[in-house]
């Protein structure tokens, strides 16, 4: 549980960071980090899988790439606003635990 907590304190830090930076253009060079990051994440997730289980998770796998396929190109405006989002999801995910 712990563990958890912890990397939800790393992901809120960095999504504040995102919300923090005044200059847009690194606002959209943290934002697109976020993006590479996680898609290794799944690749790797992925890759660990056995075979029946990455049929079991496919559609779940697919979904995450097509969210993080979304997020290109957005702006830091819209970057702010998702990361602002994503923070008070993890802070309500938080009270709830």
């Amino acid at each position: 549980m712990s563990n958890q907590i912890k990397s939800d304190d790393v992901i809120f830090n960095f999504f504040k960071q995102i919300c923090d930076e005044k200059s847009d253009e690194k606002c959209v060079e943290l934002g697109n980090s976020w993006i590479k990051a996680m898609e290794t994440n799944l690749a790797n997730m992925k890759k660990n899988l056995d075979e029946a289980d990455k049929i079991k998770h496919q559609e779940n796998i697919n979904n995450n790439l097509k969210h993080l396929h979304n997020l290109k190109d957005k702006s830091a405006e819209e970057w702010r606003e998702y990361a602002t989002q994503c923070m008070i999801e993890i802070l309500e995910h938080k009270r709830k635990s």
